[in-house]
């Protein structure tokens, strides 16, 4: 086939590196570069540096709202476009500009987790499976009929890290899959009813919220690992929690209690154990390792 490719992250990439495998990329859009520091320096997208480094188009537009923009992505005259994590909205103009549409590769078993951060929300709501939608795109935010799914575990280890990583590789295998088999899938409607949203992940939540639950802090805490990682304050220094287990303490809520090599923080119904922190400007590390030379007493 004949694809347009819109996509942003590394998610999106191990995508775009399997359909060109087996297809034609005629152009790439991606979320324009990022000018980072002091030095102005430009950041360009993981989708955009590959796809680059290979000679294929690349177009970073701020919007497809425009009559402009959609006749020049109408104009690639694509058989289909295939969407990761682009991070943009597409026009109705856009959605029907190629035979097949819009497919998208979204990380959650639709209906449930509908929106800007599946892979955490899952985590957090102590959801025992994730996985890959392939969907065909409409107008409503992840709405669209269902053409293919992949099923994955998540487990009391799993952190938000590594469900990316192997949704981003189950996506690729996926997307490939339904345009090897177009004419053979059936699509299928969601059900509304049985949706949730998963919201944007905003800055403020990444601060320890002691008045939950420890469950719920654990599930957190893994979901956020490693972005943009649950933190608290001492000594004027941040610590990210990287990963915790609960704990049988008794400890009052919002307590920071070390106990020889193990650190406990009390909450809602108890305590958490922190079994992996980070200092700030330092490396990640097993909790007792930081306290043989730090302490929170």
């Amino acid at each position: 086939m004949k694809i347009v490719f819109m996509g942003t992250p590394e998610f999106a990439l191990e995508a775009l590196k399997a359909i060109s495998s087996e297809h034609e990329i005629l152009a790439v859009y991606t979320k324009e570069p990022k000018i980072s520091g002091r030095g102005n320096k430009i950041l360009k997208t993981p989708v955009h540096l590959w796809a680059e480094e290979r000679g294929i188009e690349v177009r970073t537009p701020k919007t497809l709202r425009s009559e402009e923009e959609q006749h020049k992505f109408a104009e690639l005259k694509a058989d289909i476009a295939v969407v990761a994590a682009y991070g943009l909205i597409l026009p109705q103009k856009v959605l029907e500009a190629y035979p097949l549409g819009c497919i998208n590769i979204h990380a959650s078993l639709l209906p449930r987790w509908r929106g800007a951060a599946p892979i955490q929300r899952a985590i957090e709501a102590g959801d025992d499976k994730s996985g890959i939608t392939i969907m065909k795109m409409d107008a409503g935010l992840d709405t669209g009929d269902m053409l293919l799914k992949g099923e994955i575990k998540i487990t009391a280890e799993t952190t938000g890290g590594d469900l990316h990583d192997k949704l981003a590789l189950m996506g690729a295998d996926l997307v490939l899959k339904t345009l090897r088999d177009w004419d053979k899938i059936t699509p299928q409607a969601q059900d509304n009813e049985l949706s949730c949203y998963a919201a944007k992940i905003e800055k403020e939540e990444s601060l320890l919220d002691c008045s939950m639950s420890a469950e719920e802090l654990v599930h957190k805490i893994m979901a956020f690992n490693p972005y943009p990682a649950v933190y608290f304050e001492h000594k004027g220094e941040r610590f990210k929690i990287l990963r915790a287990i609960t704990g049988n303490e008794k400890i009052p809520a919002g307590e920071i209690i070390q106990r020889a090599s193990r650190l406990f923080v009390g909450c809602k119904n108890g305590a958490i154990e922190i079994k992996e922190i980070q200092r700030q400007g330092k490396k990640a590390m097993a909790t007792q390792d930081l306290l043989r030379g730090y302490s929170f007493n």
